[in-house]
């Protein structure tokens, strides 16, 4: 279709020629004729016909351009949002980031998780600090919901994190207010368990886990989670 009209469009000269040839030839010889009024009403008749599917080929050509258009439109519009909501999230991460800082004595390093790696034997986490940074190894991880892990090789520019998620991960944990402490361990399903809790021991769901502090790598009072069952 759109061929059609590009084609009509290149020759109409040619057309309007032809038309016009035809059309001045019966004015010459019929100038003073009566029924000059009814040839002129059947030209006009011709022009109509000639120029209508002219135009709706154009109409269509034009909806369909209009439509591309619209559809670009969304397109760049969606990836705007989207670029929004990121810097959204992105700045809600760092506001969280330098909340914790401000809320804990400790000696922080910001770093980025740039890969995540599943071995046979470890659950891992890569960070974009090393040696350079201060950072050295069994040193612990978090984020300001909690302990994520702690660093097991550590380069110079970056870092490999035994994830909370590696099943061979172990946290002495305190549960608040009880005291109560325990080995927390990875048991899936986005949930870890805490082993060897005292018995007797008022627990409920909702109480803040913490470090112990009985290992040398976590400090006391580092966030870990919250009870999600008894």
């Amino acid at each position: 279709m759109r061929n059609l009209y590009l084609f009509v469009v290149k020759n109409k000269d040619h057309f309007v020629f032809i038309f016009a040839i035809i059309l001045s030839s019966f004015l010459l010889l019929k100038s003073d004729d009566p029924r000059m009024k009814v040839i002129r009403g059947k030209s006009a008749d011709v022009v109509t016909f000639i120029s209508l599917p002219i135009m709706w080929i154009k109409s269509l050509l034009f909806v369909n351009d209009e439509n591309q258009y619209l559809r670009e439109k969304t397109l760049q519009l969606s990836l705007q949002i989207e670029s929004m909501l990121n810097l959204e999230e992105e700045n809600r991460r760092l506001q969280d980031l330098l909340d914790f800082k401000r809320q804990t004595n400790l000696k922080l390093v910001p770093t980025r998780i740039v890969n995540k790696g599943i071995q046979t034997n470890l659950v891992s986490l890569t960070v974009d600090v090393g040696k350079n940074e201060g950072v050295s190894s069994n040193q612990p991880v978090l984020t300001p919901k909690g302990v994520i892990g702690k660093t097991v090789h550590v380069g110079n520019s970056a870092s490999i994190v035994q994830s909370i998620t590696d099943h061979n991960f172990r946290l002495s944990v305190r549960i608040l207010p009880s005291g109560a402490t325990g080995i927390l361990r990875w048991r899936g399903d986005n949930l870890c368990e805490i082993r060897e809790v005292q018995k007797n021991v008022d627990i409920e769901i909702g109480n803040q886990v913490v470090t112990s502090g009985f290992s040398d790598i976590y400090p006391p009072g580092l966030p870990v989670g919250d009870v999600a069952g008894v």
